[in-house]
């Protein structure tokens, strides 16, 4: 993960591209280009029959510019920063600030993969990329672009219930004098507690546990586990605050009908 300050000093939390997950878009992209090739020069040499050598020597070159140089700059133009590879990866170029690429940045990265791509068979690309803590290749160093990944895997969701053998013991419980701050940690917590190791998780919860308790009365049963606790602890929060905030709209919705059914007076 990197991150960018903008001219607005906001904070960009930007994930660079991994060489394989690079790798594998550029190759879909090649690939695609040979069969593009492969299916011009089959028509071309099917209806173009009455061609001197120099004429289908200029076509095949024109068709190889086309195809290489001229269709990938104006994908990635049009579509900032995407390829047909790209967007099979969920990858984008973009540049070294995290704004997106234009014209400029995709002419270089194109003419320069003629080059090291097609020409070296790829051989300066790699190397340049594994020695490169953003996978870049030598277009994208002059250009000043590299490549992101802009479909992540989603989170799990976060869900607080209170467990079926704490349930007797949530429903009469005080828990009103917990604290905001310390309630949002615990929520924190069990948001983000599925990226932590297990020994991490267990103590971080008993932790909080220790903390909670504290305010809590009665205490939770012997032998609760910490993130049981927390769990009931939270999810018996929100459901007594959202009783709370529908019981405060029913009454305001009444008030209001209330008043709007008086009469009208002068």
């Amino acid at each position: 993960m990197s991150s960018i300050i903008t001219g607005e000093a906001v904070v960009l939390e930007l994930r660079p591209a991994s060489f394989a997950a690079r790798g594998v878009s550029i190759l879909i992209d090649i690939v695609a280009q040979i069969a593009l090739l492969v299916g011009v020069f089959y028509v071309a040499a099917q209806t173009l029959t009455d061609l001197n050598s120099s004429a289908a020597r200029a076509l095949a070159l024109s068709a190889v510019v086309l195809i290489v140089v001229v269709l990938p700059v104006t994908m990635e133009t049009l579509t900032r920063g995407k390829s047909l590879g790209k967007l099979a990866m969920g990858l984008r170029i973009v540049r070294d600030d995290g704004g997106a690429i234009r014209l400029r940045h995709a002419l270089i990265r194109a003419l320069v993969a003629v080059l090291e791509i097609y020409m070296l068979f790829g051989s300066l690309a790699i190397i340049v990329s594994m020695l490169n803590e953003r996978s870049k290749r030598v277009g994208d160093m002059l250009a000043g672009t590299y490549s992101i990944r802009v479909r992540l895997p989603a989170a799990p969701s976060t869900e607080f219930r209170v467990p079926e053998y704490l349930q007797s013991w949530a429903r009469p419980a005080d828990i009103g004098r917990l604290p905001d701050a310390l309630a949002r940690r615990i929520s924190q917590f069990l948001a983000q507690e599925f990226r932590m190791t297990a020994g991490s998780r267990f103590e971080l919860a008993a932790s909080l546990a220790d903390e909670a308790v504290n305010f809590v009365s009665p205490p939770p049963p012997p032998g609760t586990a910490p993130r049981d606790f927390l769990s009931a602890l939270m999810a018996e929060r929100r459901d007594r605050d959202f009783a709370r905030l529908s019981h405060q709209r029913a009454r305001s919705e009444q008030l209001g009908e209330r008043l709007h059914s008086l009469p009208f007076q002068q």
